[in-house]
């Protein structure tokens, strides 16, 4: 098993920045891949952007290309999503979710992945 905790969310107003981060424990070896999803109220979970451990190789969602960046720790096994420019769009809850089979591209379907943190709010105010 996998455990997965994200920190980090808050309330900031629209073109500012956050950084959240998603420790995760447990069989950490046996995952191939980290995501960042999102759900809005009413809305589907949706992909945000993902990160292979080993290789580094990142894949972002459309909309927050250019904004927001994925990268890893290795060593203390955490992932961050460094958010900028932010939106009122991208309030949200954020999940942090791992996968354990090697894909390429890195996948951005939630059913692909096997682990999922609880989630952290992020709200931007316009």
């Amino acid at each position: 098993q996998v455990q997965l905790v994200e920190s980090g969310g808050g309330l900031e107003q629209a073109g500012g920045s956050l950084r959240l981060s998603c420790a995760a424990s447990g069989r950490t070896y046996s995952t191939s891949a980290m995501a960042w999803f999102r759900q809005a109220p009413g809305k589907e979970r949706e992909f945000v952007a993902a990160i292979a451990w080993r290789s580094g190789n990142t894949y972002y969602a459309d909309s927050v290309k250019g904004r927001f960046t994925i990268s890893r720790d290795n060593a203390k096994n955490t992932v961050y999503l460094q958010m900028n420019s932010l939106k009122p769009e991208d309030t949200a809850i954020y999940y942090c979710a791992a996968d354990r089979h090697v894909r390429v591209p890195l996948s951005q379907h939630k059913d692909e992945y096997e682990y999922w943190g609880q989630g952290t709010q992020v709200t931007v105010s316009s």
